[in-house]
């Protein structure tokens, strides 16, 4: 049996999800191409959420997102996996708590991924980001 393309973007994409819950910052710079189309919505009131586009930017971002938020509060479910080839798209529902001021944020969210050659080269994240973005609101 031969490997397809949808089946190395799903391996893959299981990998990415196993490294972000073991928090393997090495592990997900590897993962991530060299250079990343990321794209997360700005949103000036919350700090981990910024423009990225390397390896190791991409990874940090859970470096940084762990030092705002309280990690037994952390909570993300997915819902659906969706493969076409060398993408995927993610959904699911995330929530959590914001350190600094205690407040609770929630929501569902859309990752989509592109992985290319065994690295994750498009990591376009949609989520709830009023409630986020009023939860690191004090």
């Amino acid at each position: 049996m031969t490997t397809t393309t949808a089946d190395a973007t799903r391996a893959t994409v299981q990998k990415f999800l196993a490294l972000r819950l073991a928090g393997d910052i090495a592990g997900l710079t590897a993962l991530f191409a060299d250079d990343v189309d990321w794209l997360l919505a700005e949103n000036p009131a919350v700090p981990w959420i910024r423009p990225r586009s390397t390896a190791a930017e991409c990874a940090a971002q859970l470096t940084e997102l762990t030092e705002h938020t309280v990690a037994e509060d952390a909570v993300a479910s997915i819902d659906a996996v969706l493969v076409d080839g060398a993408d995927a798209v993610l959904t699911g529902h995330v929530s959590g708590t914001v350190r600094a001021t205690g407040r609770s944020f929630e929501g569902p969210f859309a990752l989509r991924l592109t992985v290319e050659n065994g690295r994750i080269t498009r990591h376009h994240l949609y989520e709830n980001s009023l409630s986020i973005a009023q939860a690191c609101t004090p």
